[in-house]
């Protein structure tokens, strides 16, 4: 390996030299800096995530029906999640060659600037198609970057974690999502309420990508602060936060990739079925204002937070394998009536919310990384990454287009047919993988 590789980048090596006479970093500073590095990806996916709902089947798709506009936009969400396992191949080089810092910065302002572009999007009415393009181009271009954007910190958190602590700790980076989550919702609430619509949709819809722009570069400076410090430097040369070739990676650990990725799969279609669907099902297909079910969001999404804390004592108690067994079989429950709660007015609307954001929460609190401690050393960086990209991909890139087609096409029952694949998926892989039992509990 390259001196250069290894010492990384001259901005790498100033940071250090500025934290050199730094104490210690400890696990409780490593999870502000996951916590707000999660933050401001999921902040930045949530305020997409509207405004596929609420913009741009509007200013985008305007020459055909609203449901019709809402499923080419699920349909460009989705690709996010196909680029992201080629934003880690391509950053995973970066890193190799120019630095962790390097990588870090270059994809979090391609988040940032992807993110930010989407706020001058001109319209159908300006320049036709041409819209749609350019939306595609800079959701692609959000998915690249999301792959660069891994920093292993979840990584170095589980590795930092006190031994009977480890279910508390894999919970800490979930939190994230529904903080961003909050966060987007309100401001959206905010800004629906406080203009005419007409003035939302024509320039107030573009604030919040720019307000995830701002949130980017704090939070790039908090990640950095983390991935500079000796300790990280410590592990990345020892070879178990080392990035390593992802063809390599992909050859030698293909049956923990594909278990890794399976595993968490109820969790990841639950994810959408109680965020993104839900929203586009209210604003097509009920009178209720968007802005009542975007704090109701807000509101079950604080219960979600609560729900994720309490998966890590539940999972430091019982094991994260039963956790996540027990969520599975309780998710594929809740799909087979719950759904049609989101027909039942307002009332079935709040308890649908407020259930799912619940078992989102013991479910998505455990599923990060679960089988992360199979991979070798060599391989437990960039294999921990590639999982990620494609427990997304299959959980959650399709599944807002997926369910808004089933329930549209045979009802609101069918939708949970999605959520119910995922909740078997996911108690298919812990029931194969025997040595997961003995691995994570």
């Amino acid at each position: 390996m390259s001196a250069q590789s290894i010492n990384g980048t001259t901005a790498e090596q100033d940071a250090r030299s500025l934290h050199a006479g730094h104490h210690k970093v400890a696990p409780g500073e490593i999870a502000v800096g996951v916590v707000i590095g999660r933050t401001s990806e999921f902040f930045d996916f949530f305020v997409y995530a509207i405004a596929s709902v609420l913009v741009f089947p509007s200013l985008v798709f305007p020459y055909v029906d609203a449901l019709t506009g809402t499923l080419y936009s699920f349909g460009i969400f989705a690709l996010a999640f196909v680029a992201r396992p080629v934003g880690t191949l391509i950053f995973t080089q970066v890193d190799r060659i120019y630095g962790r810092g390097a990588k870090l910065t270059i994809a979090l302002f391609l988040l940032g600037g992807s993110t930010a572009a989407i706020a001058f999007l001109p319209g159908y009415e300006t320049i036709g198609h041409g819209s749609a393009m350019l939306l595609a181009l800079f959701r692609m271009g959000q998915g690249v970057a999301l792959g660069g954007s891994w920093d292993g910190l979840a990584s170095l958190l589980a590795i930092n974690a006190p031994e009977k602590r480890r279910g508390w700790y894999a919970m800490i980076p979930q939190l994230g999502a529904p903080i961003g989550l909050v966060v987007a919702s309100l401001l959206f609430t905010f800004l629906i309420a406080a203009l005419p619509a007409e003035d939302f949709l024509g320039w107030g819809w573009r604030y919040p990508f720019f307000v995830a722009f701002a949130i980017n570069v704090v939070a790039l400076f908090a990640r950095l602060r983390i991935v500079v410090t000796p300790e990280y430097d410590t592990l990345f040369e020892r070879r178990e936060l080392q990035p390593a070739p992802l063809l390599e990676t992909a050859r030698t650990e293909w049956r923990t990739i594909t278990l890794g990725a399976f595993a968490p799969l109820a969790s990841f279609a639950m994810f959408h079925m109680v965020t993104v669907f839900p929203l586009s099902w209210v604003f097509l297909f009920t009178d209720d204002s968007p802005t009542r079910f975007l704090v109701i969001e807000a509101v079950a999404a604080c219960f979600g937070i609560a729900a994720i804390v309490a998966s890590g004592y539940l999972a430091d108690r019982f094991g994260r394998r039963t956790v996540l067994a027990a969520s599975a079989a309780a998710i594929a429950v809740f799909s087979g009536f719950a759904p049609q709660l989101l027909d039942a007015g307002e009332t079935g609307e709040a308890i649908f919310m407020l259930l799912g954001f619940v078992l989102l929460g013991l479910s998505f609190g455990q599923s990060s990384g679960a089988l992360s401690s199979r991979f070798s050393q060599r391989h437990r960086y960039t294999g921990s990454a590639l999982t990620s990209d494609l427990a997304w991909l299959f959980g959650a890139g399709f599944a807002p287009l997926a369910a808004l087609v089933l329930a549209t096409e045979f009802g609101l029952l069918s939708a949970g047919t999605y959520l119910l694949s995922g909740a078997a998926a996911t108690l298919v892989a812990l029931w194969l993988n025997r040595e997961l039992a003995e691995t994570i509990e």
